[in-house]
């Protein structure tokens, strides 16, 4: 070969490293960084879940699911933009730089689950750092802090972060992180991102504030515009929809921050899979209409529980104790609500009885879920602790879904009247605490008079 001669196909290599395929076709992006090619949004927040840039060389309307492990090199020493997908993937990085964009982050980083982006985060914790957080926290991050403080020596403090000032006076500056659910899981509590997140680096700078934003999904509150450094949540829930996918979503603004981040992805291999990134770029599209529809349901059944004398906690209620530091930081109330009836026995037989609604942890999907969090979601925190930070053993949750409104509260009527759950009277029902229940025909007797 004349080496003086230019080789064209050597020239479209070189620039298949960079930019385009052997054909001149754009490449999909870089997985050097996530970050959304435009920056910040350009459109309202429910077109641009829908919206996603496009580069494919065939014009797919769908994102590709590049279903490979490895990635030729275009030389002996590599330089591809991909080598392999645990690093790396395509499908990844489209479902990452569209989850930067609508969050407002630098950088998005996905990961194979919710826990799984939480491990991420905590990574940074060196023994004897200390970590402050909330007394109502689910219950595998609980589980996971325990873990950190027996093995590693973090330091971890339990607070009712609802209180700010009994916030700060457990931040000091040795604290590394405080970490935040808004509202929380199950009890639905409200917590003041902003106030806790500029205390905290008042304090000290390097605080990081993390929120776990999973109960609202970025589209109802974006934690990183109130003052926090990182926003991340489980992916499988709202952002998703129809839980057929496990996924965890981090968020940040600090580039170096993220960097780090995906380091510990690279070497611990956790990133999200090429077929679940596309089923999770696939369930954003239609979270905007999912949410308006599982908002409406769960105003509704908010209200009738409300109304027969249930104590219900949901921020969609005026008589929600933190109901206007809601709405002074998020645009709407969410799909998940809990109640008490304060009766252990009767709750339980209240969630044996329903029909529509399916008996299940997590919440964020198209259909209507109901479970005691102390039996299920929360059991692992052990009861003591449990009665200790106020979470009651009768608390029902419920996560609505998009069916039929008035199916769930007929489904939910008739479970309430069977269970014993109320008084009924020609005037109607009302909350009681527990009598001996009907049985299944009584209970659709007097639902039907």
């Amino acid at each position: 070969m004349n080496p003086n001669k230019p080789n064209r196909a050597m020239d479209k290599l070189g620039k298949a490293v960079q930019q385009a395929d052997l054909n001149g076709n754009d490449l999909p992006p870089s997985p050097a960084s996530s970050s959304p090619r435009n920056g910040r949004r350009k459109y309202a927040l429910a077109t641009e879940l829908v919206y996603t840039e496009g580069h494919d060389q065939y014009g797919a309307s769908s994102t590709p699911i590049y279903q490979s492990a490895t990635f030729y090199q275009p030389t002996a020493t590599g330089n591809g933009e991909y080598d392999y997908t645990r690093s790396g993937n395509p499908t990844r990085t489209h479902l990452e730089r569209h989850l930067a964009k609508i969050m407002s982050a630098s950088r998005c980083l996905a990961v194979t689950s919710g826990m799984g982006a939480l491990d991420v985060i905590t990574r940074i914790f060196r023994p004897g750092d200390e970590v402050v957080t909330g007394n109502d926290l689910y219950g595998g991050t609980n589980r996971l802090l325990k873990f950190l403080s027996t093995h590693h020596q973090v330091v971890v403090h339990h607070v009712d972060t609802t209180d700010v000032e009994a916030v700060n006076k457990v931040l000091s500056p040795k604290s590394a992180m405080v970490l935040l659910e808004s509202p929380t899981n199950p009890l639905i509590n409200v917590v003041d991102i902003a106030a806790i997140s500029t205390h905290a680096h008042d304090l000290n700078a390097k605080c990081i504030v993390a929120v776990d934003n999973t109960m609202l999904s970025p589209l109802l509150q974006n934690p990183l515009e109130l003052g926090a450094d990182v926003s991340y949540e489980s992916g499988t829930k709202y952002l998703s929809g129809h839980h057929d996918v496990m996924a965890g979503v981090i968020a940040v603004q600090d580039p170096d921050l993220g960097q780090k981040f995906f380091e510990w992805i690279n070497a611990t291999g956790c990133g999200l899979s090429p077929q679940d990134s596309w089923l999770l770029l696939r369930g954003i599209k239609t979270l905007a209409v999912r949410m308006e529809k599982q908002q409406a349901n769960t105003q509704r059944i908010a209200e009738f529980l409300e109304s027969h004398g249930f104590r219900v906690r949901y921020p969609g209620l005026k008589s929600h104790p933190q109901y206007d530091l809601h709405w002074k930081q998020a645009s709407g109330a969410g799909a998940v609500l809990s109640f008490r009836t304060g009766d252990t026995g009767v709750s339980e037989r209240i969630v044996g009885s329903v029909r529509i609604w399916a008996i299940s942890v997590s919440f964020g999907c198209v259909n209507s879920l109901i479970s005691m969090p102390c039996r299920m979601s929360h059991a692992s925190i052990d009861e003591t602790t449990r009665k200790e930070r106020g979470l009651a053993e009768d608390v029902i949750r419920l996560c609505v879904g998009i069916e039929d409104v008035d199916d769930l509260i007929d489904d939910l009527r008739r479970a309430l009247v069977q269970a014993g759950a109320v008084n009924v009277s020609l005037e109607g029902i009302h909350a009681t605490n527990g009598e001996q229940p009907l049985d299944a025909q009584d209970a659709e007797d007097l639902q039907a008079t």
